[in-house]
């Protein structure tokens, strides 16, 4: 996470992971079961980083970002709605790291041609990569882990988030608006001005944190049709997959196969640029981070938490194991605790498995180490000169965290309750 001199998180985690395995810490059929259950969601993984990429090379984001100056109308409040909108619908299809890396420039550029305050539209790109990953399977690494272990199909996943996702944005919208009263109060200097124009995206990458800089693609006020659409077949190629009981991985795959055959054909990009944006490192560091929690799970911890999961899907179990989860998440990341956690709460159903998903999810947003868009998202805005004040960031997470939570477990289980799982 802390990744000294700019080097991938695989550089750490693949030589732990080979040295859980030559000292015997976990086995190796363990090791490998477990490369093997993360195989697929890897996959899927590689494949949606390259279409949120290629759709950034479509000009998809650019024309978000003008979407957003023409529909704020140079007022701060309109535009944080907005921003709501845009960064839930577009961490909810294209994966939060579409929102950290893609969108947040975009927003920056945004508010510095309104000439509003950074820093709640900023804090939102943040928050809402975490909170608004709730909805689909394919939103979050967390969510498609959990999906895996849950035996749930696409559409009853969505169906049981849903409640809880729109319960848990809608608490965000509330909090944000009420801690930074003041700096959306401030009217810009010359709202006039921002009915249009281009809107550009700067210096992001993949979770590994490498540069990419945006082309020149179509024009930035008009969105871009093909991208949309492709994007339109493979969320329902996601509800195929699921129904035929493949992997999501071969529609993501599909997706990105079509925009990148495109991109190649009209030279908007290079075969070694669509495999930068796989994002290589940070794939291998994910495969060995799930090895030596593996070796942490059966060498303890696993008959630890085994005392502190509830075994029930009742309102209390489900509120214990997301505040469980949550707390998890921020000592020592979300990703290594839905590992943790996925298994203890599988013996008790789905519904205790997405109660860990909201705690995983949701819970990252009191402190900068609970998720790794969160870590990427300081590095972002760093790249853009804008200070994050640790003191701020912990107390709006000390509002969000639990005021969204606790809504959405209650409505998880009521959603498990009418719907059932």
């Amino acid at each position: 996470m802390i990744r000294p001199f700019g080097l991938p998180e695989a550089t750490v985690a693949v030589p732990a992971a080979g040295l859980v395995m030559a000292t015997g810490a976990i086995s190796l059929d363990h090791a490998r079961a477990e490369a093997e259950l993360l195989g697929p969601v890897v996959g899927f993984l590689a494949a949606v980083l390259v279409l949120a990429r290629l759709c950034d090379d479509e000009g998809l984001f650019r024309a978000c970002g003008a979407w957003l100056a023409r529909t704020s109308k140079g007022r701060p409040q309109r535009l944080l709605g907005a921003n709501f909108l845009l960064a839930s619908v577009i961490t909810a299809v294209l994966s939060l790291d579409a929102t950290v890396v893609l969108l947040t420039p975009v927003v920056f550029a945004t508010v510095a041609r309104l000439g509003a305050a950074a820093k709640p539209h900023v804090y939102a790109c943040a928050h809402l990569s975490n909170t608004a990953s709730l909805l689909l399977p394919v939103s979050n690494l967390t969510n498609l882990l959990a999906f895996t272990a849950s035996g749930l199909s696409f559409t009853r996943f969505a169906l049981l988030m849903g409640p809880a996702w729109a319960v848990a944005i809608a608490a965000e919208y509330l909090v944000f608006r009420r801690f930074f009263a003041e700096d959306l109060a401030r009217n810009p200097p010359d709202p006039a001005g921002s009915g249009t124009g281009t809107t550009g995206t700067t210096g992001s990458g993949g979770d590994s944190g490498s540069g990419h800089d945006s082309g020149p693609g179509p024009d930035s006020t008009d969105m871009p049709l093909f991208a949309l659409v492709t994007v339109a077949c493979t969320l329902a190629g996601f509800v195929v997959t699921s129904a035929l009981g493949a992997e999501p991985a071969w529609a993501a795959l599909a997706g990105a196969l079509v925009l990148a055959v495109r991109a190649l054909v009209r030279g908007r990009t290079t075969p070694l640029a669509v495999v930068r944006a796989t994002s290589l490192p940070f794939l291998a560091f994910v495969l060995a981070l799930g090895i030596v929690v593996r070796a942490v799970v059966d060498n303890g911890l696993a008959d630890l938490l085994g005392h502190l999961v509830p075994d029930s899907a009742s309102l209390p179990s489900l509120l214990g194991i997301a505040v469980l989860a949550a707390v998890l998440a921020n000592l020592i990341n979300n990703l290594p605790a839905v590992l943790v956690l996925l298994p203890l709460a599988a013996a008790a159903g789905p519904g205790p498995i997405l109660a860990v998903l909201l705690g995983v999810n949701i819970g990252p947003n009191l402190t900068y180490a609970g998720s790794l868009a969160t870590l990427l998202w300081r590095r972002i805005v760093h790249q853009h000169d804008h200070d994050v004040d640790l003191g701020e960031f912990t107390r709006l997470g000390l509002l969000t965290v639990p005021l969204a939570l606790f809504p959405a477990v209650v409505a998880l289980w009521a959603s498990v309750r009418v719907f059932g799982a």
